[in-house]
């Protein structure tokens, strides 16, 4: 074979194959998580101290004796901040806690004196 022929052929070959393509690669939808982004309902703390938020209303209460810690009001700052004003009836002093909720699970806390805890959803 000459060298024109071999040539020839081989340019063929190497422009057939740019016409060639593999499938572009299915794009999947995406994964939809209802994300709660409220915080109504019981939360609990490392301690096992339950926090309920309700309709604008915030307790906290031991879980032994259901005694009341702390009451209070809680407002909705945005879709995913909410802020507490609450008395505690232990230590007789009022105070303003902002938290985030960061998934629908965890709700982190900081107080206006700068103490920071975090809230888990308690299993319904």
């Amino acid at each position: 074979m000459k060298k024109s022929h071999l040539c020839l052929a081989l340019g063929a070959s190497l422009a057939l194959s740019g016409c060639m393509s593999s499938p572009a690669p299915r794009s999947l939808p995406p994964v939809q998580q209802q994300q709660q982004t409220s915080v109504e309902g019981q939360w609990i703390d490392p301690n096992g101290i339950v926090s309920s938020f309700q309709a604008g209303t915030f307790t906290t209460r031991t879980t032994d004796t259901n005694q009341l810690l702390a009451s209070g009001t809680y407002t909705s700052k945005a879709p995913t901040i909410v802020e507490i004003n609450m008395t505690s009836l232990v230590r007789n002093t009022q105070s303003r806690v902002n938290c985030a909720l960061v998934t629908s699970n965890q709700l982190n806390c900081t107080t206006d004196s700068g103490a920071q805890f975090s809230l888990a959803r308690k299993a319904v």
